[in-house]
């Protein structure tokens, strides 16, 4: 038998408090992925979620973690590298449609700041497709440290505030979309 990495520990976490959730009845989860790339020898998992009862503009959230080579290593091989580069990065996502300008961009930055604290790496990548007349933005917040085991208990916490955001971004959408 061998010892399940903090990858598998992390997304067993992950997968548990999300499916939780999604029981409970509070979320909808739409969409998971668990990749391996064996050329690379990295690990990405993801799960896609959104509120129940979304109207209209409705908010997607994406939770992210991934651990690359150095990652495994430095885990595996504690004794000949630095334990520092073990763990797992995260990424939180969030997916909206129908911006028009840029001040409304501008007030989600406020909303997810207001939420997520000013020390976090927030970027907004804004996606036009004219054939379709659809605008969408994709909203990222990056941790700029690698995630352990000790940090688990956090996860449940992590997914509040992510609900939290959809929250404040749905209300915010069908406010301007009146």
């Amino acid at each position: 038998m061998f010892d399940p990495t903090a990858f598998d520990n992390m997304k067993v976490v992950i997968e548990g408090a999300l499916y939780d959730l999604d029981l409970a009845g509070k979320i909808v989860i739409i969409d998971r992925n668990d990749q391996i790339n064996m050329a690379k020898m990295s690990r990405n998992f993801d799960v896609h979620f959104q509120l129940p009862d979304a109207k209209g503009n409705q908010v997607t959230a994406k939770m992210e973690i991934n651990s690359d080579m150095i990652n495994l290593a430095a885990e595996l091989l504690s004794d000949a590298l630095s334990s520092t580069q073990a763990g797992c990065k995260l990424r939180l996502q969030f997916f909206h449609k129908d911006i028009s300008d840029e001040q409304q961009l501008k007030e989600i930055s406020w909303i997810l700041t207001e939420i997520w604290g000013e020390t976090r790496e927030i970027c907004q990548s804004v996606t036009i497709t004219p054939s379709k007349a659809l605008i969408s933005n994709c909203i990222s917040i990056e941790f700029d440290r690698l995630i352990g085991e000790d940090l688990m208990d956090d996860f449940v916490e992590l997914i509040d505030f992510m609900i939290t955001t959809i929250q404040q971004l749905e209300s915010y959408l069908l406010e301007i979309s009146k």
